[in-house]
């Protein structure tokens, strides 16, 4: 089994920053791939960037500029560095991952249970 567990959510000011951890464990072979998704009230799950294994990054135009996701293969944890906070990004954020498993061909998604990020005026 492969569990995901966010932290760092919070409330902050319109214009503050936070920095978000999502740390992987249990039995991984390898993780192909790391994104980070939020979901506000009444609306559908965005994603808002994403990281492959190389370290290549992508984002949401509506982040691009303001987040930065990173990742320690080590501890295989990614971060979400979250600056220039707007009313806008209030969100439950969620960690996924695309993991392949010991003695696998095939990978699947894993799902954290998410971490509540509530920006202020």
């Amino acid at each position: 089994q492969v569990q995901l567990v966010e932290s760092g959510g919070g409330l902050v000011q319109a214009g503050g920053s936070l920095r978000l951890s999502c740390a992987a464990s249990g039995s991984i072979f390898r993780i192909n791939a790391m994104g980070w998704y939020r979901q506000a009230p009444g609306k559908q799950r965005e994603l808002v960037a994403s990281i492959t294994s190389g370290g290549n990054p992508t984002y949401a135009d509506s982040v691009k500029g303001r987040f930065t996701v990173s990742k320690e293969n080590a501890k295989n944890t990614m971060y979400l560095q979250m600056n220039s906070l707007k009313l806008e990004d209030t969100a439950g954020y969620y960690c996924a991952a695309d993991v392949t498993l010991p003695m696998q061909t095939s990978s699947r998604a894993y799902w954290g249970q998410g971490t509540q990020v509530t920006v202020s005026s």
